[in-house]
């Protein structure tokens, strides 16, 4: 899912880390951060040295003071990477600016044949081209495929804590929103698909059934990559009660070793039939500024009525720009992506070491999947608006406020490790001395 400045951060008053200092980080960090730092462990930042982004229209960067009130937090909000997009994709993108010609172009059979491509190289999942059908956006896809697969009134289900605007979507179409909230055990979150099945069987008998069930693969905000047995038994529950699963998995390449993405129409054809799988080079090759996404739809009669839709709202066609970086970003992404992997999953170890040793009160569970941490601060006592004044005024940080992703994100925030680990090392080092400013001494 696209990850668009979130509904409700809104401005939050206080001060922080006085002026408007360089970006730690931003410099050169390869083999090492910036004067000071050592070496880095994991390896040089993907991409080579790191790029300062302030005065370049970066949400993350340029609006966090506006979103949070002062232009001194660091930055760790908005999922999008702190690191330069893939070799091949700048090369693209450049051979055209350099041509000079910006006129209307049509997608070529490779620009859909290079994704298919990839979802089974990288996937394992053979898809037929004719599957496939562009949209610009994933939470386009998301709204689109609301309208599309249900009518004013009917219920939706989501997941909570989950991406804000999985929620948002339901609500502005004018559909209901039934939450099944994910159950937390000793850190690690499962579905609670019993909770599910009883839900949907209590919408049916009060005469109002659920449609559509959204889900979010990898989880954002808490980063379960779901097991094939978990999607099984979502998908039987689903298919035996007619609800269609709309699958978000924008992060579905953003995995670390441990575990392994499946897409959940990859199952068996019955599932294939009874789902809708949303992907984008986007969130893999860190290209959210140029959109591009796909809707995987094996179902003839869903992808006709999603594709009419999308005809209905003009927005069926890629971009010149969107059609040469998604294709060279599959085409020759692979290698930076693994890098890419590498540097990030240093970038979570290093935070889960720092949480052991010198911050045990605030707490994660290691995310399986995608760059984004949800850290617990329920052992601080604090309510979520005081959390978020204790972030912004005391720490320093701009992170994502955990009462935004819905039922079960009070007293939690998500942090994005997509940074240089010397930004990533500052925060929490800022974030360290703020709580023991707060708690008392150990």
């Amino acid at each position: 899912m696209t990850d668009d400045p979130v509904p409700g951060a809104g401005r939050i008053s206080g001060g922080g880390p006085a002026g408007d200092d360089p970006v730690p980080g931003a410099g050169r960090i390869s083999g090492g951060g910036p004067a000071g730092d050592g070496p880095e462990p994991g390896g040089p930042e993907p991409g080579g040295p790191g790029i300062g982004r302030r005065g370049t229209l970066s949400v993350k960067w340029d609006a966090a003071g506006r979103i949070f009130g002062t232009p001194g937090v660091l930055p760790l909000w908005v999922a999008d990477m702190d690191f330069a997009s893939p070799p091949a994709v700048i090369e693209a993108l450049r051979a055209r600016l350099d041509h000079g010609v910006m006129g209307y172009s049509f997608a070529p059979e490779s620009f859909v044949g290079a994704f298919v491509r990839w979802l089974e190289t990288r996937h394992g999942w053979t898809v037929s081209p004719e599957w496939v059908v562009f949209s610009p956006k994933v939470m386009f896809s998301v709204s689109s495929a609301v309208s599309a697969f249900t009518e004013p009134g009917d219920r939706i289900v989501v997941q909570p804590p989950v991406y804000p605007p999985l929620i948002s979507s339901v609500e502005r179409n004018g559909r209901e929103v039934l939450y099944n909230t994910l159950r937390r055990e000793e850190g690690r979150y499962r579905m609670d698909l019993d909770r599910l099945a009883a839900g949907l069987d209590r919408a049916a008998d009060e005469g109002r059934p659920a449609r559509l069930l959204i889900l979010c693969s990898p989880h954002n905000p808490v980063g379960r990559v779901w097991t094939p047995e978990e999607l099984r038994g979502l998908g039987r529950i689903c298919l035996d009660r007619g609800v269609l699963i709309l699958s978000d998995e924008i992060h579905f390449d953003l995995v670390f070793p441990e575990s392994r993405h499946t897409p959940i129409a990859s199952l068996d054809p019955e599932l294939a039939a009874g789902s809708v799988v949303l992907a984008s080079p986007s969130k893999t090759f860190n290209i959210p500024g140029i959109w591009s996404s796909f809707a995987v739809i094996p179902d003839e009669e869903h992808r006709e009525a999603f594709r009419r839709r999308l005809e209905e709202q003009g927005m069926s066609r890629p971009s010149l720009m969107g059609i040469l970086a998604t294709e060279a970003a599959y085409r020759g992404g692979a290698a930076w992506l693994d890098e890419t992997l590498g540097y990030l999953r240093g970038n979570r170890d290093f935070l889960a070491d720092f949480l052991s040793g010198e911050l045990p009160e605030i707490t994660t569970r290691a995310p399986e999947g995608t760059y984004l941490v949800w850290l617990d601060f329920g052992s601080l006592g604090m309510d979520d608006a005081g959390l978020k004044d204790f972030l912004v005024r005391k720490a320093g940080l701009g992170l994502n406020p955990g009462e935004l992703f819905g039922p079960g994100g009070s007293g939690f925030a998500r942090l994005n490790l997509g940074c240089s680990r010397s930004l990533l090392r500052r925060a929490l080092e800022q974030l360290r001395d703020a709580v023991r400013d707060v708690t008392p001494r150990r």
